[in-house]
């Protein structure tokens, strides 16, 4: 019966990751922290008001408000979905047509190849430079030589923690015809917005999601940011209620506190560079620059496996091993937890790379 599935498709692998319990989980970029009790009862109390039996409103408009007023973008020019994954999904089922391309930096999230296979696209990933930065130039020329459809830009990139300026967005809005769809995930812990690019740019997509700096990761919700003709085409690839109740209050919530989320988000940032700053200190360990809210390490004392299963079993933190990834042999990524998650991480390092913490 697998005959029946598409080539393209039988060849990737499922997007899926193992999460055992552990003292310090670190291994999916989450936020440091959940959300603030009152707030969690303020979300409670909005949604036990609600008619349970009833759909969802088709067009949130007020949550619509609220994202355009945060984002400072036309409310017309939004989209929100279950997850800024299922926007990733929605963009490109209206984009592509089977040997379509796709051009996006590698190593990156594996759910760009993965979709892009699900349509019959081809998909082409354009290494980074040294130390994981964006080789731009290179991205463009590939862009040109395969005609490519769309350009994904992930800023900062997961896992690199690599970003791109705003000028550079716009340069490669300027080098070439197709969509750029630049995914911002993890922007509120650094770089640059190409927001601002909006208004002048009608083939840019910017994705944003609540799953990182805002800590609704449990809920699932997404925001797609683009011109209003676009985001109406865009609208039909993705289904009818696709963000329920619960998740619609919440984001209404969260977009009402964003003092308390400001602050979590520099609280997530100081601990980031204080880490990194500690760890660098630690013989054989590189640790690569990132503007998110996790960085990658790469040991000289053992191999990644290893590593990753002595943290494991030995201190009971859980990072996660990408060092199958294309370009990132022997590389951990390490989510920025709280502060007593990271002085756990640097005290377990410095004892298995042989250093001081």
């Amino acid at each position: 019966m697998l005959h029946l599935i598409k080539p393209s498709v039988r060849a990737q692998g499922a997007y899926t990751l193992a999460a055992p319990v552990a003292r310090h989980k670190l291994n999916q970029n989450e936020a440091a922290e959940d959300l603030d009790p009152a707030l969690k009862a303020a979300i409670l109390e909005r949604v036990a008001t609600q008619p349970w039996h009833r759909y969802p409103e088709f067009t949130p408009r007020a949550l619509l408000e609220q994202l355009g007023a945060h984002y400072g973008w036309d409310p017309d020019g939004i989209l929100v979905g279950n997850g800024s994954n299922e926007l990733i999904q929605a963009a490109m089922a209206v984009t592509l047509d089977r040997d379509d391309a796709v051009v996006a930096p590698a190593p990156t999230f594996s759910l760009y190849r993965l979709m892009a296979a699900v349509l019959g696209a081809r998909y082409h990933g354009v290494a980074l430079g040294p130390s994981f930065h964006y080789d731009l130039p290179a991205m463009l020329a590939m862009v040109q030589e395969v005609a490519a459809r769309v350009l994904v830009l992930n800023t900062p990139n997961n896992p690199t923690g690599s970003t791109l300026t705003r000028a550079e967005i716009l340069h490669a809005l300027e080098s070439t015809p197709g969509l750029v769809m630049v995914d911002e995930a993890y922007v509120e812990f650094g770089g640059e917005s190409a927001v601002p690019l909006l208004a002048e740019q009608p083939r840019l997509i910017v994705l944003r999601t609540f799953s990182k700096a805002l800590g609704l990761a449990g809920l699932r919700f997404g925001a797609l940011l683009a011109h209003p003709a676009l985001t109406r085409e865009i609208a039909k690839g993705k289904l009818p209620y696709n963000v329920n109740l619960v998740t619609l209050e919440a984001a209404a919530v969260a977009l009402g506190r964003a003092d308390l989320i400001a602050q979590r988000v520099q609280r997530t940032i100081a601990t980031r560079d204080r880490t990194m700053a500690a760890l660098r200190q630690l013989p054989g360990l590189t640790v690569f620059d990132s503007a998110a809210n996790f960085f990658l390490v790469r040991s000289s004392v053992m191999p990644a496996t290893t590593l990753f299963q002595r943290l494991f079993d030995e201190y009971g933190i859980l990072v996660r091993d990408v060092s199958t990834g294309a370009g990132l042999e022997e590389c951990l990524r390490i989510s920025v937890g709280t502060d007593d998650d990271m002085d756990a991480v640097i005290a377990a390092l410095a004892t298995l790379q042989g250093g001081t913490a």
